[in-house]
């Protein structure tokens, strides 16, 4: 198991493939394992790096500890340190699309480029009123899972793909009954209270990709409108009929989108 220390801390992290480093961050309730779907193609032409947060997977729960976004930033930054690399690709979904935003701001010089899939530039009243309808049912697996992951995807795929979300909520209602998982989880959840780079968004230089979903309604699509006008170089692509979990909903074109925006020769066209 690969790990390090920051700040006195352990950090869970896996490498996998050569080329081009890719660094994938997690949304809130994932960790690496949620990604062994996507390492084949993600691993096939870069160097593909996973990494829990803070109060993810197998890396360090801060029981008892208050943080923000600023120490997960911390935390990328330390990896990178760690493996050796001058220079990162980010790609984030969700939360951790915020913490790539929030890393591409205040370390430019170390991103190469950045996908941003379901994300915002802050935590607003809508999405703060959904974290805390999270947390307050978060006393009961049963309540929290049906508080928190219906509205996570489309009505369309809850409906046709209702046998695989039944899977999903065996597996999902016992780990929220988990104490040590749903404590992380609030802990996360508050540490995105205070997130807003809306006045740094200017400084993000890199070439970046802004993935919207058309039935996303945790991060709805004028949040990610408000990135395309705010980022100098950006592109901006909108899924017709996904939820916020694209990962889920479309995996192939989630891929697609990914690996083909950071893997590209070319970003800069005289046409």
């Amino acid at each position: 198991m690969p790990t390090f220390n920051m700040e006195g801390k352990t950090v869970y992290y896996e490498t996998y493939g050569q080329g081009k480093a890719l660094v994938l961050l997690n949304g809130i309730m994932m960790s690496c394992a949620s990604w062994k779907e996507f390492i084949e193609p993600f691993s096939a032409n870069n160097k593909l790096i996973l990494v829990d947060f803070f109060d993810q997977g197998q890396s360090e729960k801060l029981v008892g500890q208050n943080y923000d976004h600023t120490l997960q930033v911390r935390l990328v930054k330390a990896l990178l340190e760690h493996i050796g690399l001058e220079k990162a690709s980010l790609a984030g979904i969700s939360y951790g699309s915020e913490v790539a935003l929030e890393f591409a701001v205040e370390y430019p010089q170390l991103v190469e480029r950045l996908v941003l899939l379901n994300a915002t530039a802050a935590t607003g009243y809508w999405l703060g009123d959904i974290g805390r309808a999270w947390n307050l049912a978060s006393d009961s697996g049963e309540s929290y899972y049906y508080t928190a992951i219906p509205g996570i995807y489309s009505p369309k795929f809850y409906n046709e793909k209702h046998d695989w979300m039944e899977k999903r909520q065996e597996l999902l209602i016992p780990l929220f009954e988990d104490e040590n998982f749903i404590g992380a989880m609030r802990r996360l959840t508050v540490s995105s209270d205070n997130y807003d780079v809306r006045h740094r968004l200017g400084e993000i230089k890199c070439p970046t990709l802004v993935v919207s979903c058309q039935e996303d309604y945790l991060t709805p699509l004028k949040e990610q409108e408000y990135l395309k006008e705010h980022i100098q170089d950006c592109c901006h692509v909108i899924l017709p009929g996904s939820g916020h979990a694209t990962m889920y909903e479309q995996p192939l074109l989630f891929a697609t989108l990914i690996e083909g925006f950071i893997n590209t020769a070319k970003t800069t066209y005289n046409i």
